[in-house]
């Protein structure tokens, strides 16, 4: 899982800004699907994520993916998530 963290941040790093500003919602919105699905599985109420712009989001990824590990929610899902959010990184 650690792998396919590190290759999205990796692409994320590669992205020329105009292509990381677009790409930007979709990857929030992820973060926050991580977030929703752990709060789930805690019994938490359900917070939305803080906006801290594109410089940051690669940071709240890794934290949502630390969390969802320990939660242990399904780590198939959290790879399926990140491989398709790789990908749909311009």
């Amino acid at each position: 899982m650690d792998t396919e963290t590190e290759r999205v941040v990796r692409r994320w790093q590669q992205l020329p800004l105009d292509r990381a500003q677009a790409a930007y919602p979709g990857v929030r919105g992820v973060v926050q699907e991580l977030a929703d699905a752990v709060a789930d599985r805690t019994g938490q109420r359900r917070e939305t994520v803080p906006d801290l712009g594109p410089g940051v989001v690669m940071d709240q990824l890794r934290v949502m993916t630390y969390d969802w590990r320990q939660t242990d929610l399904p780590e198939a899902d959290l790879a399926e998530q990140l491989l398709a959010l790789r990908r749909s990184l311009p």
